[in-house]
């Protein structure tokens, strides 16, 4: 197999990365997030028709009527459907929906109209961004201990710039912003994570086995022999979330787009920006050789049973050695 000069074009490959990051961090400063009613709050109307109805004509119906922001799907039964409105609640919305969702010729019935605060998005907004965080710390703990400490800060750089990535693009295209799409920034942290350890455990196997190659040869090595894996994985996720893009509705759909997003980011970094701060913060062999003992002999993560039987035989040795006149 020939080898891909993967480092070679890691300039490039920075530089593209704090492009993305640069006007990622720009767009959320300047104009933030839309953020979805999860976040800000509004009203919550169901109503219950005789036969049930299409949702994309209910939809359809609704934006005619003014209502440009909202979520329309069925609550329970297929016959009722709930609508979440960003507008403030006050008496008349619900019967202002009722109306215009009458105006079809159909049967339909208020059920309810509530208002869903604020302060609960805020709450949920708080322990959102401190689920992600502390995800992050336990991500570079773990990979500190699985491998080495520079390994670990690769590994989280690659995660935080996915997610910035991933909110940046959110931010600036101005899709909504819920809970669906944070829970899929957790599940990117965990892709994105996923592809890193593999890289990562081939890098390190491959410092142990190539002693005569320098830092860069054994990372561009280590990417081309996961390249497949890594291909043929990215591959198989993103034909997933395409169908559910498209057939799985308005409620997974900013799930979709910010997962789809995130693969594609993650297969990138790590590839790129994970092994790049490695060799920035010059990874070498020294850093991942085995432990040696004062006669040379290496051990992986603890010495075998053979290995002990070689240190007797050796200490037998030396104690003959110092006996001897």
């Amino acid at each position: 197999m020939n080898t891909i000069n993967f480092m070679g074009k890691r300039k490039l490959a920075a530089l593209a990365s704090i492009l993305l990051l640069i006007a990622s961090i720009a767009s959320i400063a300047t104009q933030g997030l839309q953020l979805g009613l999860d976040f800000t709050g509004g009203t919550l109307v169901e109503v219950e028709y005789e036969i049930a109805p299409d949702l994309e004509e209910v939809r359809a119906t609704l934006n005619d009527a003014g209502y440009d922001k909202l979520v329309v799907q069925n609550f329970g039964a297929d016959t009722s459907v709930l609508v979440r409105l960003s507008q403030g609640f006050d008496d008349t919305v619900g019967v202002q929906v009722l109306n215009a969702l009458s105006q079809s010729g159909e049967k339909v019935t208020l059920e309810r109209a509530e208002f869903v605060g604020s302060q609960v998005g805020e709450e949920l907004r708080e322990q959102g961004g401190l689920g992600l965080l502390l995800a992050l710390g336990i991500v570079m703990v773990y990979v500190a201990l699985r491998f080495q400490f520079k390994f670990s800060v690769g590994a989280v750089a690659a995660l935080i710039h996915d997610v910035i990535i991933v909110v940046g693009v959110f931010s600036i295209t101005q899709w909504d912003f819920d809970l669906t799409v944070l829970a899929a920034l957790l599940a990117v942290i965990g892709y994105s994570l996923n592809d890193t350890i593999v890289v990562s455990d081939r890098i390190r196997e491959n410092f142990r086995k190539l002693r005569k190659s320098d830092s860069e040869e054994v990372i561009n090595i280590s990417l081309t022999q996961t390249l497949s894996r890594t291909l043929v994985t990215s591959l198989t996720t993103i034909l997933v979330l395409i169908a559910l893009y498209i057939v799985g509705g308005e409620m997974i759909n900013g799930f979709a787009k910010a997962l789809l997003i995130g693969v594609l980011v993650g297969t990138y970094s790590s590839i790129y920006v994970a092994s790049n701060i490695l060799l920035a913060m010059a990874v070498t062999k020294e850093d991942l050789l085995p432990p040696v003992d004062k006669d040379g002999e290496e051990f992986d993560e603890g010495p075998s049973e053979a290995d002990l039987r070689k240190l007797e035989e050796q200490d037998r040795k030396r104690a003959e050695r110092e006996v001897q006149p």
